[in-house]
């Protein structure tokens, strides 16, 4: 009999592919990493979202989680996740919990996550979800992922999953040399790019414009 939870899977695949294939002269690269798309195919996404929407799990868009937040359409998980080039044993922060579905993904990858949530009933419930689904390395916390997590700094990688007006400089300095972080910049819901900042091994900073994008605003107290 065929598994329709494996189909789905696979079909969301195929969208990210093919989003891949359309968007390829604007992010760089014409594939995304065979070990992210197994990621992404490891992940039981259905688990990230209401019992309601279990039948759009695995469509290549977002989808409401509560409290005014979203998990993100698994191409720009997939994106970001491709863009973080991580692998065993870095360690990497995540701003924005939501769900828990970013962690998921970078956890099959052997990374160990420091993943912060602003907003505490979203917190409590991804913390519980990701234990129950045995992912151990990923540590979450409740606060204001503006000022990033120092006493677990640096990090090999920042992932940020909700827009910021500006870069927070805390998230720089947390930057181990030869690290990434990835973030989406710009106003609330519109006029916002992905951009990718890399520090070198000397400590200076670059930064990309990877692709237009649309995510939740960033809160907090800052």
């Amino acid at each position: 009999m065929t598994d329709p939870v494996a189909v789905s899977r696979k079909g969301m695949l195929r969208d990210i592919e093919a989003e891949v294939r359309f968007t390829r002269h604007t992010i760089g690269r014409a594939a995304f990493a065979p070990m992210v798309m197994e990621a992404m195919n490891r992940v039981p996404r259905h688990e990230f979202v209401g019992r309601n929407l279990r039948d759009h799990a695995y469509d290549n868009g977002p989808l409401p989680i509560g409290c005014g937040q979203t998990i993100s359409q698994p191409y720009i998980v997939a994106l970001m996740t491709d863009l973080a080039g991580v692998g065993d044993r870095d360690r990497v922060l995540e701003v924005g919990t939501g769900s828990g579905y970013q962690s998921a993904v970078l956890a099959e990858l052997g990374v160990e996550i420091f993943s912060i949530e602003v907003i505490p009933e979203l917190g409590w419930a991804a913390a519980e979800r990701l234990r129950r689904l045995g992912y151990e390395q990923i540590h979450t916390r409740i606060g204001d992922g503006y000022y990033g997590w120092p006493e677990q700094a640096p990090f090999d990688a920042v992932l940020v999953t909700a827009a910021a007006p500006d870069v927070p400089p805390p998230l720089i300095e947390q930057l181990r040399p030869g690290g990434r972080l990835i973030i989406p910049v710009g106003g609330a819901y519109m006029g916002q790019d992905l951009l990718l900042i890399e520090k070198d091994l000397a400590g200076k900073v670059s930064r990309r414009d990877v692709l237009p994008v649309a995510f939740v605003p960033l809160t907090g107290s800052h």
